[in-house]
C-alpha cells in the first residue's frame, strides 16, 4: 500500500489562481498580502504580470464559488484560493452569505478535481477580522500553504492512482511482471499512427 502527502517541495511550475473578494478589503487585503508571503517565500513568482499566479477580484465574498468554478474547469490552475470576509451584522445576511460561500467554494473543489481553497472568513466583528489578518496572526499564509500542500497531493494521487489503475487492469493481473514490459510495448507499437514506424 502506498501512503501518500502534499509536499512543500518542487512546486515551482505549480499555476495558482486567487480570487479576492474587494468587499471588506481591509480585511482581504491583508490576507492576501500573508497570502502572497507564503507563496513567494516558497519559490511562486507572485507577481501579476508573471505566468505563475493569477488574480481575480469579484465583488464579495458570495460571487467569490462562481469565479472559482469558471477557473478550475479551465484546467489551467493546480490550485485556487478564495480569499473574503463576511462580517456579522445586525440581520440573518451573514448566515445566508457564509453558509452559501462555504458550499459554493466546496461545490467548485467537487466538480473539478482542482483543490478550491476556503479562505473567506467568517467572524462577528471587525476586530476578530483583523486579528485573523494580520493583528495577531495572518491566515492568509494558512490558505496559500493549504493551497501548494493540496495541489502537490492531487498530483500525487493522480500519479499514483494511474500507476495503480494500470497495474490491476484485468490485461495486467493476470501477466507475470516479466511480460508485462512487453506487453505494453507491444501496444504502443500497434497504436503508432502511420508513417511514424
Amino acid at each position: 500500500m502506498a501512503v501518500f502527502e502534499g509536499k512543500f517541495t518542487s512546486i515551482e511550475t505549480f499555476r495558482l489562481a486567487i480570487v479576492i473578494g474587494r468587499f471588506n478589503d481591509l480585511v482581504t487585503g491583508k490576507l492576501l498580502a500573508g497570502c502572497q508571503d507564503c507563496l513567494k517565500r516558497h519559490g511562486i513568482d507572485i507577481n501579476p504580470d508573471g505566468t505563475q499566479v493569477d488574480y481575480v477580484w469579484v465583488p464579495g465574498s458570495f460571487e467569490i464559488p462562481l469565479v472559482a468554478r469558471q477557473l478550475a474547469i479551465t484546467n489551467r490552475y493546480d490550485a485556487i484560493i478564495c480569499l473574503g470576509a463576511v462580517i456579522r451584522g445586525q440581520t440573518p445576511h451573514f448566515d445566508y452569505v457564509a453558509s452559501e460561500v462555504a458550499k459554493g467554494v466546496a461545490t467548485a473543489g467537487f466538480q473539478t478535481g482542482v483543490p478550491v481553497i476556503l479562505g473567506v472568513l467568517t467572524v462577528d466583528t471587525m476586530q476578530q477580522a483583523l486579528e485573523r489578518a494580520g493583528i495577531k496572526n495572518n491566515h492568509g499564509w494558512d490558505y496559500a500553504m493549504n493551497a501548494l500542500e493540496m495541489a502537490s497531493l492531487m498530483h500525487q494521487l493522480g500519479k499514483g492512482l494511474e500507476a495503480e489503475a494500470y497495474n490491476h487492469s484485468p490485461a495486467n493481473t493476470a501477466l507475470p511482471a516479466s511480460l508485462k514490459s512487453a506487453t505494453v510495448a507491444h501496444i504502443a507499437s500497434q497504436t503508432e499512427p502511420e508513417g511514424n514506424t
